[in-house]
């Protein structure tokens, strides 16, 4: 199964799970705007704002003790390897913060959502307010997070992913509505949350929406194949997330196939090639084009042009002239009269091992 919904009070519920049982957190949770009064557009409509009892609190002290209470029961469920990322606006971000730091999670990264369609400043009396900050911490200064660099990358034409994102807030028909209205003020497009999912979980991991509201959380992880803990309390809002969540269809292992992160990959030797009779002493090797042969040697240096030895990388530099090579990319062995990257043997012995530590 891949949802357990849960109605209720979230530090209640929270409570009720495992120790160490979660990979990550996502949590938007109330950011006590502090609204006194409703707030006019210049042609005096009112503007529909989060004026929501769940929003309500009497004092910063009584916000600072809910956060400190969820917080905690947050950091109790996440495993010693995991990462939370809390969503807020000024209202309340700088509050979570410290609160995060003083519960012992290391903060990573401040994430900026700059919206493409902010609401305007309708009094003009200030800047308008077009981002939040996401919080990106992790269970502790020693955690081994998961972040996957790579896909990253890949996903921003192979150039360091930025701590800023650029998207339009949740409309059109993502945007859940009753009878013609929105239902939730503050639900979050699932662009973002599907670039906060990819980047910091595996596929299988469980995730934890402490604030699930209409379940954007949920649609998106069920989607890239993740696991889902939503808690709600709001019974409407809950009846149309696990309706939204029901709908949606896990996507094929293919679709779910992240670029993998090449320093996290489990080192394997050349050597391990020949250890597991993948290629033999003597068996030559070629370049894509056949321009180059090398013959392995019994201690897995290759030896080519007769004078050239080494590693597969110190040895394929210096067949092109190159000052470096992945001999891993640029070897191949015959099979069948077709030319084959080593790296595909590589990736076999790579993936057993990986299935034995599982």
């Amino acid at each position: 199964m891949m949802e357990k919904l849960l109605a209720g009070d979230c530090i209640k519920e929270i409570s009720k799970i495992k120790d160490n049982s979660v990979d990550m957190i996502f949590a938007d949770p109330p950011y006590n705007l502090q609204l006194s009064k409703a707030l006019l557009r210049p042609d005096q409509t009112n503007v529909k704002g989060v004026n929501h009892s769940w929003d309500k609190f009497n004092s910063f002290e009584a916000y600072d003790e809910f956060t400190t209470k969820w917080l905690s029961q947050c950091k109790r469920v996440l495993k010693d390897d995991g990462t939370i990322w809390v969503i807020g606006s000024y209202h309340n971000i700088f509050r979570v913060g410290s609160i995060i730091q003083n519960l012992g999670f290391w903060i990573l990264n401040d994430i900026i959502w700059n919206k493409t369609n902010p609401m305007p400043n309708f009094k003009g009396n200030r800047f308008t307010n077009a981002h939040e900050t996401i919080i990106w911490a992790s269970k502790s200064k020693k955690s081994k997070y998961t972040f996957n660099y790579k896909a990253m990358k890949v996903a921003n034409e192979d150039k360091q992913m930025r701590s800023d994102r650029t998207l339009p807030i949740c409309s059109g028909n993502e945007r859940v509505k009753k009878l013609g209205k929105t239902l939730h003020p503050t639900q979050k497009p699932e662009s973002l949350l599907n670039r906060i999912i990819i980047s910091s979980t595996k596929k299988g991991d469980t995730i934890l929406d402490p604030f699930l509201g209409t379940g954007s959380t949920g649609v998106v992880a069920k989607r890239l194949g993740r696991i889902i803990i939503g808690i709600e309390e709001n019974k409407e809002y809950m009846k149309y997330a696990k309706n939204r969540i029901k709908n949606t269809k896990t996507l094929n292992n293919n679709e779910l196939t992240i670029t993998k992160n090449l320093k996290t990959e489990i080192k394997i030797p050349f050597g391990n090639l020949l250890d597991n009779g993948m290629l033999k002493i003597g068996s030559k090797l070629h370049d894509i084009n056949k321009k180059h042969n090398a013959i392995i040697r019994a201690d897995g240096s290759l030896f080519a042009d007769k004078k050239f030895e080494g590693s597969i990388h110190t040895v394929g530099a210096k067949l092109q002239g190159h000052n470096a090579c992945n001999g891993w990319q640029y070897w191949h062995y015959e099979k069948n009269g077709e030319l084959v990257s080593i790296n595909k043997l590589r990736e076999k012995i790579r993936n057993n091992k990986n299935k034995q530590s599982n």
